[in-house]
């Protein structure tokens, strides 16, 4: 049997504008920037990988694979997905650990399991283990920092009327009174049943996140997410001493032994892992199941497309984030159903790329071939 190798690889950029106004404690989400990466190999098969930024990076994480890992491909096989992230990894060692080097690995890596999936057909949680079926779905195209809480009370409502099982809320205004009132007014609208997630996106200081997680005492909400800044591990563990509400983080880690230290400190109760800011499936699938061993559940930040079949993969996934922002490009649509979201069913990571709706967005277009 012939070796299959990669031949040939295109790079994309796709700048996408966000459905609805995002702010938070500490940004704003100004524009999707979606890097794709599609290898052609000898047997035929054209697989796609992606990853993105919130507005900024862009050209350099292209710039990364265009000068410096695409060309490295070339004539690899790609059944050897393991020894092209080390090899990789280790390559920009200089750089790493860090978005832009994890973004540009997560491209090539996601598209070495597209190739994975679709040359043994199936859809990409099966490949992975197929530990669910379906996995609860919760809204984050809602709550932003900048709403009022009469807004954040229809929102929710709304959210809830949909079926959805939750709904993330911004925390971090001037006064943790702002907050609290907040929280409260949507809790009364929802009711008990009904999931409240915050996420403070890093925006508060050790002594400010201990007062506002005992504010929060009595709403009973699913999590903190990332009250502190991310590099403070000691921080999260001395919080979540504090509190009884759920701490959670994971966003802005970029590799699996940054879990691992979160994990045996004791400093979160569940973990956020990025398929694209950690570096791609395979950190990915490692960090999930790292962290089952320590009996903490998986609710992964955005990529709903990518992520609602790494969720079904694993058994310790409890929750997907719902947040849209593949729709200007793609055919294919989440499948949700009573508040479940369902993993695609065609083989590969079963994103349906609308291949036109990109050559007419893109920004940049690079080719590397041999």
């Amino acid at each position: 049997m012939s070796t299959v190798t990669i031949e040939r690889i295109a790079l994309r950029q796709v700048n996408l504008p966000p459905k609805v106004v995002r702010t938070d404690a500490i940004q704003s989400f100004v524009t999707q920037e979606t890097l794709l990466l599609s290898l052609t190999c000898s047997d035929g098969i054209v697989a796609t990988g992606y990853a993105y930024t919130i507005g900024t990076g862009g050209s350099s994480v292209l710039a990364l694979l265009h000068d410096h890992l695409a060309p490295r491909l070339l004539g690899r096989s790609p059944v050897h997905i393991e020894a092209i992230w080390k090899d990789l990894f280790f390559h920009t060692h200089a750089t790493a650990v860090g978005a832009i080097t994890s973004l540009a690995l997560a491209c090539v890596d996601t598209a070495l399991w597209d190739w994975r999936a679709q040359s043994q057909q199936l859809p990409l949680w099966q490949l992975l283990g197929g530990a669910q079926t379906r996995v609860p779905l919760y809204s984050t195209e809602g709550g932003w920092l900048h709403l009022s809480p009469q807004a954040l009370v229809e929102q929710s409502l709304q959210a809830q009327a949909e079926g959805f099982k939750g709904c993330k809320i911004k925390i971090g205004r001037p006064h943790v009174s702002e907050d609290v009132a907040r929280l409260s007014a949507v809790r009364e609208a929802v009711g008990p049943e009904f999931d409240i997630m915050t996420d403070a996106n890093q925006g508060f200081h050790r002594p400010e996140a201990v007062r506002r997680a005992k504010a929060f005492e009595g709403l009973d909400l699913a999590w903190i997410e990332e009250p502190l800044p991310a590099e403070d591990v000691s921080g999260h563990r001395q919080l979540r001493e504090h509190t009884l509400t759920p701490v959670a983080v994971g966003e802005s880690l970029y590799h699996p032994m940054q879990f691992r230290e979160y994990l045996e400190q004791g400093a979160c109760s569940v973990v956020q892992p990025d398929v694209a800011r950690i570096g791609g499936i395979t950190p990915w699938i490692k960090t999930a199941h790292l962290a089952e061993t320590f009996d903490v559940p998986v609710c992964p930040h955005f990529l709903m497309e990518l992520h609602v079949s790494l969720c079904a993969a694993v058994p310790n996934a409890t929750w997907v984030e719902y947040i849209p922002q593949l729709d200007d490009i793609t055919h294919s649509r989440l499948r949700i159903e009573q508040g479940f979201a369902y993993p695609p069913d065609r083989p590969g990571l079963g994103i349906d790329w609308d291949w036109a709706a990109i050559a007419q967005r893109q920004s940049v277009f690079l080719e590397i071939k041999s």
